[in-house]
């Protein structure tokens, strides 16, 4: 019976080292607006981080859509050349891939009445704060093929980064919260299984 315990006990805490890392964050597009004309989602976006593994959450309830198009798409409010489109809300959209993605609303004028938004995708956790980054040193003359002059040292300083502080906030709809439950189950029916 105590050896059931403590296999129990490792399969719970191997689940729960599994599973946390896999959650991303739910980002609930324009907060409590949500997906609407006539709002500024580039200051949404901003101090927001998004990461691979993220999810947008378009909250709208019917005469809007939600198209992924191309860069030019989304400068010039271009409909009917979307990635992927949906017309049914609220949706989710999972960040699936590092880079710039883009969004507007398919339905005529609205992208120009502000449903547009442009989000920045990392692939990996942000650098960590205040980091260094030299920016070369040359020595020597010419360059290859080139008939300048020889001799000296050029020396470029060092640019320290300073990032800029910014908050994570969860929605409510996050995908903390199921995981936790989930992990708090397997944990009672382990103690349960313990007392059985």
């Amino acid at each position: 019976m105590v050896r059931n315990a403590g296999l129990w006990l490792f399969v719970t805490i191997l689940w729960c080292v599994i599973a946390v890392p896999s959650l991303g964050i739910d980002y609930t597009v324009g907060d409590t607006n949500g997906w609407a004309t006539n709002y500024d989602y580039s200051t949404w976006t901003s101090g927001k981080t998004f990461a691979v593994g993220d999810s947008l959450v378009f909250n709208f309830a019917g005469g809007h859509t939600v198209d992924e198009v191309s860069e030019s798409d989304y400068s010039t409010c271009t409909v009917g050349n979307a990635i992927t489109s949906t017309s049914t809300g609220p949706t989710s959209v999972p960040l699936k891939t590092a880079g710039k993605h883009y969004f507007i609303c398919g339905v005529i004028g609205h992208c120009g009445s502000g449903m547009k938004l442009a989000v920045t995708v990392s692939g990996s956790a942000p650098a960590p704060t205040g980091t260094t980054t030299p920016t070369g040193t040359s020595s020597g003359g010419a360059a290859a093929g080139g008939g300048g002059s020889s001799g000296g040292t050029t020396t470029t300083t060092p640019v320290t980064t300073i990032p800029k502080t910014t908050t994570t906030t969860y929605s409510s709809s996050s995908t903390i919260w199921p995981s936790s439950l989930a992990a708090g189950l397997v944990m009672l029916l382990g103690v349960l299984k313990l007392v059985v």
